[in-house]
């Protein structure tokens, strides 16, 4: 998620809250790897989710939509370091 988190950042994360496009959330990838990306939208039952550097790491473009039950909770705000804004 470079630039907008980085390695050993700490997050505040609000399970249950209401997923929509634009958010960062914690979701779980259908092996089991959990990650935190941005959504970018809904496709059929899930969300398309996609990472804020494209040409980095692993997103739907590689995994598929993520089904909703999937994407947990949404992040409220980065609670270390502080202050940098998501």
């Amino acid at each position: 998620m470079r630039p907008t988190l980085r390695p050993g950042d700490r997050l505040l994360v609000v399970y249950g809250a209401r997923v929509r496009p634009g958010r960062v959330v914690v979701a779980r990838f259908a092996d089991g790897t959990l990650v935190v990306k941005r959504v970018a939208e809904r496709r059929g039952s899930g969300w398309w989710l996609r990472g804020d550097n494209p040409d980095v790491g692993v997103d739907s473009r590689h995994r598929g939509a993520v089904p909703e039950e999937e994407v947990p909770g949404v992040v409220r705000g980065r609670v270390w370091p502080w202050p940098r804004p998501l």
